[in-house]
């Protein structure tokens, strides 16, 4: 892999193999791993749906009184790790977080379907239930409630940004000689540079 083949500035570099991803059809390109940690430093890992990236960043949506949305709450500061395995490709993002504005999670909680919405007011995501019993009288609690009106967003609920100050595009190579392609903030723009495997 020939860096010198990359696009100057990382996100158009993400677009392009994220594009390319979607027409392999590898099933949920969107598909990464979220990885937080405590004030504390204490690391945790979960899968997400990035839902949407631009230049503002990268966007995932979660209940805010989970583990993930405490810890970041605590700690404003994670990293995303797509793996589209198929094409032997892996692509790391790194960065401060943010909330996004109350109008986008509102825009993105109204595309989902309403057994969806409805789950996110009825879990107490991260929370410990006594069974499943526990969750499925919660779950029709708040169907019940919201049976003849739309399901409006939860208060607790909403989205995040990840910001990138850090990429690293990652190729498969035989014998364990991998590319890594990573871009660095420098001033306003970027800084391009190898890694060895």
């Amino acid at each position: 892999m020939d860096e010198s083949s990359f696009d100057p500035h990382p996100l158009r570099q993400f677009q392009r193999w994220f594009r390319e991803a979607r027409e392999s059809d590898i099933a949920v390109p969107e598909a990464t791993t979220l990885a937080t940690a405590t004030r504390a430093g204490r690391p945790s890992a979960r899968m997400v749906l990035m839902k949407h990236f631009d230049e503002r960043g990268f966007a995932f949506h979660t209940n805010y009184e989970s583990r993930k949305g405490l810890e970041l709450a605590a700690n404003p500061q994670a990293a995303l790790l797509f793996h589209w395995q198929p094409q032997g490709r892996q692509v790391r993002v790194e960065g401060r977080v943010e909330r996004v504005a109350p109008e986008e999670s509102e825009e993105y909680f109204r595309t989902r379907p309403p057994a969806s919405r409805v789950a996110a007011w009825a879990s107490p995501q991260s929370r410990r239930l006594a069974d499943r019993a526990e969750l499925d009288r919660l779950y029709a609690e708040a169907r019940q409630r919201f049976a003849d009106e739309d399901v409006p967003l939860p208060p607790h609920w909403g989205g995040f940004r990840l910001v990138p100050d850090a990429y690293e595009f990652w190729q498969h190579g035989d014998d364990r000689l991998h590319d890594r392609v990573c871009y660095g903030r420098d001033g306003a723009g970027w800084r391009r540079f190898r890694l060895a495997p």
